[in-house]
């Protein structure tokens, strides 16, 4: 079983960089959901908590509250956001938490050992899915849970089709193939439930979660943000200097037209997945 290359290329430099240096303003992007995510979690302060993709620690720390008496691991491809997430469970004396560098896809997790595991938008970019939750899957006692958000179709994530408009300098923008890895690489419903389901997964099933996205207090805020994300350089690198200063201004106007008394925000829609492993029953 390979692992996942590119992503580990991307997420242990540029983007986990990006993400470490913004680390409070990503955290507060999508706050509302990673609430959603734990409220949705049965934890006890024994549990033992696995948590994919968790980036700065946020998640991990916060599930490890709860589970005091219990272990909770935080496995991610960046370097950076793991020192981060170190720091901040060692500030707090959180000792029973951890966190490892590891792609999901193919660590050697101890077998039958976590009640749960959990994802904050951090499980759509495996390069094999299947193989990536069926390893995850064998971390899991029998009958644990796998509880994770991903985003649904770009349709519904205004936060995304409103930064790809505005940047499109008059270029067809191509869409990822439905359950292409990336960002969206579990919207499609069928797609993710079968991926599930081939890796050993029963009872899956489907919640969808609609909150805004906040990128600043007002237009200017946001666009000092938003105007370093991957994306925003990825999609105005090949442009000329007339037409990367048209689409910036133009993403800047977006901004502007999303402002509220609340922040810049835009719309965002996600899947709260839940699933089992076999209990051995039946």
């Amino acid at each position: 079983m390979s692992g996942n290359e590119q992503m580990a290329a991307a997420w242990d430099g540029p983007e986990g960089d990006h993400w470490a240096d913004h680390a409070e303003r990503y955290e507060a992007t999508a706050e509302h959901y990673r609430r959603t995510l734990l409220g949705a979690v049965d934890l006890t302060e024994h549990s033992a908590v696995l948590d994919i993709g968790c980036g700065t620690g946020v998640s991990t720390i916060e599930a490890g509250r709860i589970a005091s008496a219990g272990t909770a691991l935080g496995v991610d491809l960046s370097s950076r956001m793991l020192a981060r997430a170190r720091s901040l469970a060692a500030a707090e004396g959180l000792g029973h938490v951890r966190f490892d560098r590891a792609d999901a896809q193919v660590h050697p997790f101890d077998t039958a050992t976590y009640d749960v595991a959990i994802s904050s938008f951090g499980a759509m970019f495996f390069s094999d899915p299947v193989a990536a939750f069926a390893n995850i899957g064998r971390s899991l006692r029998p009958g644990g849970a796998l509880v994770m958000l991903v985003w649904r179709d770009l349709a519904r994530n205004e936060w995304v089709e409103a930064l790809r408009t505005a940047l499109a300098a008059g270029r067809d923008l191509p869409v990822p193939p439905p359950g292409a890895a990336g960002p969206f690489g579990l919207a499609d419903r069928p797609i993710a439930a079968q991926r599930l389901e081939d890796a050993g997964y029963r009872h899956v099933d489907f919640t969808s979660i609609d909150e805004p996205i906040r990128f600043g207090h007002d237009a200017d805020d946001a666009y000092s943000f938003v105007s370093t994300f991957g994306m925003t350089r990825g999609l105005t690198a090949d442009l000329d200097t007339s037409a990367r200063d048209a689409a910036l201004e133009r993403l800047h106007r977006t901004l502007e037209d999303h402002e509220t008394t609340d922040g810049v925000l835009f719309r965002g829609s996600a899947w709260l997945i839940s699933a089992r492993t076999d209990d051995g029953a039946g």
